[in-house]
């Protein structure tokens, strides 16, 4: 009797960050233009990534800046996140999205997005992913009473489709065409 046609609040979903990374494999001149890519993307100023072992066949060192990534939160994300998914027609695979109720895609080119093509800076493919959250979650990563999130409350796999579907009406296909 109480629960018809009431929705409890606590179990929305909603876009906790949307992480955008560029890996380019070396350090140098096109690190620096790929990170110019996204702060024109986001606004915000990118953090570099470092390789975490060396690896010769790539003629990559330990320790070497080889990528850039951003983290963005709110609306924003939102924004950038509905652009990205117009370029891939809102259309993801199902091993896009993981157990634990996150999603991530890759994009070929950047100026896909609405960024003015440069010549001078070239073309970069990045990778979105979203991490999806409940209201709620803060008591676990909170300093004082902090407390385990319960497996009800955790989102799941098919609630995150679900919620692409809902709020995107995206598809989801289960193999690659």
């Amino acid at each position: 009797m109480a629960s018809e046609g009431k929705k409890n609040p606590m179990k929305d979903i909603k876009v906790d960050k949307l992480i955008l990374n560029c890996c380019v494999g070396e350090s140098g001149d096109r690190l620096t233009r790929a990170a110019r890519v996204l702060e024109q993307l986001t606004g915000q100023q990118p953090v570099y990534s470092k390789a975490r072992y060396t690896l010769r066949s790539f003629g990559i060192r330990r320790n070497e800046k080889i990528s850039v990534h951003v983290t963005v939160r709110g609306e924003k994300a939102l924004e950038i996140l509905e652009r990205g998914l117009k370029v891939k027609e809102y259309e993801l695979l199902q091993q896009n999205f993981s157990e634990t109720g996150n999603f991530g895609f890759g994009i070929n080119e950047h100026i896909d997005l609405g960024i003015k093509y440069d010549p001078t800076t070239g073309i970069y493919g990045m990778d979105f992913f979203v991490c999806l959250t409940r209201p709620g979650a803060r008591v676990a990563r909170r300093k004082v009473r902090q407390a385990k999130v319960g497996w009800p409350h955790k989102i799941k796999k098919e609630e995150a489709i679900q919620w692409f579907q809902d709020k995107f009406e995206g598809v989801v296909l289960s193999k690659a065409v």
